[in-house]
């Protein structure tokens, strides 16, 4: 009998996963993982750990599987916290729930798990494995997006090694989430009503400035309101002698001065934001919302513009640096001067978008057919060719 081991984290998805894997025959056993135990900058309600290894605990009797808990709370502050602290000094924007898959999910607690004897590691992510096998018998294996479209998490494992996936089992993406709810409900499971938790990875719900202020300290700056018809958006676009130079021109991001706009505002720390971002600026007496359109912190300015259509916030290419990126198939893997048509997104959520990629020495642009809004560096791109993600990589 093959074992696996579950990570339970207390709600329904990873609840049904258990479920499901016990009556496939399999010989399961609940892990709940503690990553996190400062309460001082969660909303606590929303996210109390106590509350979710107790659910866990309590669905594992039900099931009647073995349960414990592992505290994994000093590698998830050593590779997620920190990294996240360090990526926002930098002025990039992190997404802690794709490291969180990579580093403590699929790393340190799979390696736990195999120590256990698991053959595998199971998780309640919606979405799906592929087995592709050769002449010779050797498996590649796929990662395909959730059946469920409104709930696929194909992004979340976006940095999965085919390691990781030939010991990883999704039973749940296969299922929509009313279908893994009525299964929780029909077995009695005490999490079939609950909520989806929210917020970091772990952590729970977080008021992020004064999670970040734990370690980057507030700092007075101003805000500049750059106007959309300001010079450096009218400028033509040159000939080219190559596409790569027209791909390097249009990765290129503007370089903003306090002297292209208005001082409108001030805010506590340039590292606190975002590109994008609406809330938090505290700007009042404009025809449109402004929103975030570049960040400096070295000079501690945000600059801003007005409207979900200002020119600031659009680009069509982006670039990812070699040492950040990560082939899921790596037989699929571009070698310099390869080029390919895939649907790529880059944040998750956001509907799949046409683009070329084009490898070069040093690294790869993701070329979009349509100007992308909020082009954010830290973040993950990832590509996919219909329904399976090939790859990904942080944005440069």
């Amino acid at each position: 009998m093959k074992k696996v081991v579950v990570g339970l984290s207390g709600g329904v998805d990873s609840s049904v996963t258990a479920y499901l894997l016990k009556e496939q025959g399999y010989d399961v056993i609940g892990l709940f993982m503690k990553n996190w135990h400062d309460d001082s900058v969660t909303i606590s309600e929303e996210c109390p750990w106590l509350e979710d290894s107790n659910d866990a605990l309590i669905v594992a009797e039900k099931l009647g599987i073995p349960f414990q808990t592992v505290d994994l709370s000093e590698q998830y502050k050593e590779r997620i916290v920190d990294y996240m602290f360090d990526e926002y000094q930098k002025g990039r924007t992190p997404n802690p729930d794709v490291l969180c898959n990579r580093e403590i999910k699929f790393d340190v607690f799979m390696k736990i798990a195999l120590q256990l004897g698991a053959d595998y590691v199971a998780t309640g992510h919606y979405c799906r494995k592929g087995i592709l096998t050769n002449a010779n018998g050797e498996e590649t294996f796929q990662l395909l997006a959730g059946v469920d479209g409104n709930k696929d998490q194909s992004y979340f494992l976006c940095q999965l090694s085919q390691e990781q996936l030939s010991r990883t089992l999704f039973p749940i993406g296969e299922l929509t989430k009313p279908e893994v709810r009525k299964i929780a409900a029909d077995n009695d499971l005490i999490t079939a009503d609950k909520k989806d938790s929210q917020g970091l990875c772990f952590i729970g719900k977080v008021r992020l400035p004064e999670f970040l202020q734990q370690k980057l300290k507030p700092k007075k700056g101003v805000i500049v309101e750059v106007p959309s018809e300001t010079a450096q958006y009218q400028k033509e676009t040159p000939q080219f002698l190559s596409k790569v130079d027209e791909l390097a021109f249009n990765a290129t991001k503007p370089v903003y001065h306090i002297e292209d706009g208005k001082i409108v505002g001030m805010h506590q720390g340039a590292h606190y934001f975002t590109k994008g971002q609406r809330k938090g600026l505290d700007v009042g007496g404009t025809k449109e919302p402004l929103f975030v359109i570049e960040t400096d912190v070295d000079e501690n300015v945000i600059y801003t513009g007005q409207g979900k259509s200002h020119p600031g916030l659009y680009r069509r290419t982006l670039f990812v640096n070699d040492d950040e990126l990560h082939w899921v198939r790596t037989d699929l893997a571009l070698q310099v001067d390869g080029q390919m048509e895939v649907m790529a997104r880059i944040r998750y959520r956001q509907p799949l978008q046409k683009a070329t990629l084009y490898k070069i020495d040093g690294g790869m642009y993701v070329d979009f057919e349509e100007k992308q809004s909020a082009i954010t560096e830290g973040q993950f791109v990832a590509w996919y060719q219909g329904d399976e993600l090939l790859g990904s990589g942080v944005i440069a």
